[in-house]
């Protein structure tokens, strides 16, 4: 059985072939169980989470990934999300690899977020604001420039001296101009695309302060009780998901809104399935806000993990 560290996963998955990969599944699909979700109660400080997330496509692959999610990390300078996934065949049962999941998630999620700007975000853009500092910034800059020329990414971050620290780093990793966000609210008004990756329990991202042209891309948020965008943005932007699923029952930027009734189901224009299928153009206008919401799903790290596995063994 294969063993891939953290390095190796990040080496056998290019934004590329990943954002190719995972089109493809959403395009195939594949069985796909709904996942555990599981609350562990961490003394002293918010509640970590649980998930397990299988998936298969009968007689090819079959993955689990077992990811344990804690917010008190940021504290502990330690990243928020910690996995493994075990890749085996479908057909015989067999282990094949064990593969790190914390990369793998971080880069699937990434790609995830890439492959709907592919379809939502203006053709034109350049400028690419990331609001949070955490393990997928890097990831979600690398990915967002496989699909569009950015030339200009901006970083805001609730710690002044965390975020500077991570532009200096990223200054050295990537060719464009990268910047501090001093103020968010400017700094949305500038941006072509906004990708927001916190565990956020009150709104970040207002929708009165975007331009014309934007797309919004919610990464966090990943429970009901959490939110990164708010009211405005909900009514001003036309809305994407990763799954119907998924969102409707999981993540925060839908579920509230749900509840408060200011949007139903039927407003929800597409999810990666539809956009990747072609049942759904996607951006139609270039004045529209467009606004995608992820939560994640087993087949992005089924793809994910096929990839990685398919080029270690080459």
């Amino acid at each position: 059985m294969l063993l891939l560290s953290e390095e190796q996963t990040r080496d056998a998955l290019p934004f590329p072939d990943l954002i190719d990969a995972l089109a493809e599944i959403f395009r195939s699909g594949c069985v796909m169980p709904k996942r555990h979700h599981h609350d562990m109660e961490i003394p002293g400080e918010p509640d970590g989470t649980m998930l397990l997330m299988p998936a298969w496509v009968p007689g090819g692959y079959a993955g689990v990934k077992v990811a344990n999610v804690v917010p008190g990390n940021s504290g502990r300078n330690l990243p928020a999300v910690s996995a493994q996934y075990l890749l085996s065949d479908a057909r015989t049962g067999q282990m094949l690899a064990l593969i790190d999941g914390g990369e793998l998630t971080a880069r699937r999620t990434a790609a995830a977020s890439a492959l709907a700007a592919s379809y939502l975000a203006r053709s034109d853009a350049r400028h690419l604001l990331v609001v949070g500092t955490g393990r997928l910034a890097p990831n979600l800059i690398a990915a967002h420039m496989a699909v569009r020329s950015i030339e200009e990414v901006t970083i805001w971050g609730r710690s002044g001296e965390k975020t500077e620290k991570l532009v200096r780093k990223l200054r050295e990793q990537f060719p464009a101009r990268i910047e501090v966000a001093e103020d968010l609210t400017e700094s949305l008004g500038k941006a072509d695309i906004v990708s927001a990756a916190t565990l956020s329990v009150d709104p970040l991202i207002r929708g009165a302060a975007l331009k014309a042209g934007t797309h919004v891309d919610l990464v966090g948020a990943f429970k009901p009780n959490m939110r990164e965008s708010d009211d405005d943005l909900v009514k001003r932007a036309e809305i994407y998901v990763d799954t119907r699923e998924g969102c409707l029952s999981e993540g925060g930027d839908i579920v509230q809104p749900l509840q408060a009734g200011l949007i139903s189901p039927e407003d929800i224009k597409a999810d990666l399935y539809e956009l990747c299928r072609a049942d759904h153009p996607g951006r139609q206008s270039d004045e529209s806000i467009t606004m995608f919401k992820s939560v994640g799903a087993a087949l992005e790290d089924l793809a994910g993990a096929i990839l990685a596995y398919n080029n270690v063994k080459r």
